[in-house]
């Protein structure tokens, strides 16, 4: 038997946002029979950042509530791209740096899902269906199904298209995509797909292609898809980088006190949704934080959020060191060291090499405006120097300090 909740959670939380059937997924999950659902991620990058991690927040839930999740690597699809949202084509990866990929993000998911016990997550890759799948048989049997007039209506192709190009290469993912679902029903009875907004079209196509089928096997096979919201700043940009750059979720690429601060810098708008997410706070609760304190709302969310993702000792350290900087002039700022021979630096230098700044033309813009101060006191040269010791502040959040060594 499972939770049969999970649909009311799911809407109370606004984490379903779109459905090809929703009547019939409320159905199945207040059934209190298992179904199995899967989300598909392409492994482009050695490692996930907090931008990543909404789908696998709302899977967690569906493995609590007693459900089968499946975890779908791209192993194939990473070898073309998505060119949903996207302005200009991918880089093509090589299918040792995706094999690599896929075995430092599995440490990530565990984070979130339990790959062990009664109901434990599986990792598929479908690299395992299309190596060795002959072209014309493909098209013979799964593109024969696809209208190209409709793909290229689809808003996931539109910025390629706007831009001058669209490839054949990078049409062939909605195909690849939609088999997939197909593929993990045959193999695995599995029913649901979960994934981002972005990701409506190339949903949408699984569940079609299983229409088509249907027709034209005489079957009576049910897919669901459904989206989450996607998590943006008011101006559009998703979720998961910040000033510093990404929050990222191993902790051999970001600082306790960096990945705390990261949450911090959520932008107002996004504050509930992060709450909804990464906690079981009730949302009418959640709202009244919001709406009484905004500041101390961000602040118990990114400790929660530290505490999920990086554990408990990790989440107070980094409390303890924020309201230190805020409060006690930064005994406990995060440091950066260099050779002390070569101080005192320039301020220009010293922001650059300490990441606080992403280039030379950037320090200049911040100093000019007055968002950098050294040891309390803003600065308003370029060619400041700075000595070993000293604590450089960022704006309103951001600090490190620089020692000689």
């Amino acid at each position: 038997m499972t939770d049969k909740n999970l649909y009311n959670i799911l809407k109370e939380r606004g984490l379903l946002y779109q459905c090809t059937d929703e009547e019939g997924l409320k159905k199945a999950l207040e059934s209190g029979t298992p179904i199995s659902l899967y989300e598909g991620t392409d492994p482009t990058m050695d490692s996930l950042h907090i931008g990543h991690c909404i789908p696998y927040c709302i899977l967690r839930r569906f493995q609590k509530a007693g459900h089968k999740v499946i975890l779908l690597m791209g192993g194939a699809t990473a070898c073309i791209g998505d060119p949903s949202g996207k302005s200009e084509m991918r880089n093509v990866m090589t299918k040792e740096d995706i094999a690599n990929n896929i075995e430092k993000i599995k440490n990530s998911l565990k984070i979130f899902l339990d790959f062990e016990g009664e109901n434990p997550a599986i990792i598929v890759n479908n690299a395992d269906w299309f190596t060795g799948y002959d072209y014309i048989d493909f098209m013979r049997e799964i593109g024969v199904h696809f209208n190209v007039n409709k793909m290229l209506s689809n808003e996931i192709y539109a910025k390629r298209i706007e831009e001058g190009g669209l490839t054949f290469f990078e049409m062939g993912y909605m195909l690849m995509q939609a088999y997939d679902f197909i593929r993990l029903n045959r193999d695995y009875g599995c029913t649901l797909q979960y994934g981002g907004g972005d990701q409506w079209g190339n949903i949408v196509a699984g569940v079609e292609l299983q229409r088509k089928l249907n027709f034209a096997n005489k079957t009576n096979i049910n897919l669901i898809g459904a989206t989450n919201p996607l998590l943006v700043t008011p101006s559009g940009v998703k979720m998961g980088k910040t000033e510093r750059g990404a929050i990222w979720l191993d902790k051999d690429k970001i600082s306790a006190y960096d990945f705390y601060q990261g949450v911090y810098q959520t932008p107002d708008a996004c504050v509930e949704m992060m709450f909804a997410l990464f906690t079981d706070i009730a949302m009418d609760e959640v709202r009244s934080k919001i709406k009484n304190n905004i500041v101390e709302a961000k602040k118990e969310l990114s400790f929660e959020v530290t505490k999920f993702v990086r554990g408990e000792a990790d989440a107070i350290e980094a409390q303890r060191m924020s309201e230190n900087l805020f409060t006690q002039g930064g005994n406990d700022a995060p440091e950066f060291e260099c050779i002390l021979s070569e101080f005192p630096l320039d301020i220009v230098d010293a922001l650059v090499r300490t990441g606080l700044c992403s280039s030379k033309s950037e320090a200049r813009r911040l100093i000019e405006g007055g968002g950098v101060s050294v040891d309390g006191e803003k600065i308003s040269s370029i060619d400041a120097k700075v000595n070993s010791g000293a604590l450089i502040k960022k704006g309103k959040k951001s600090f490190i300090k620089v020692k000689g060594i």
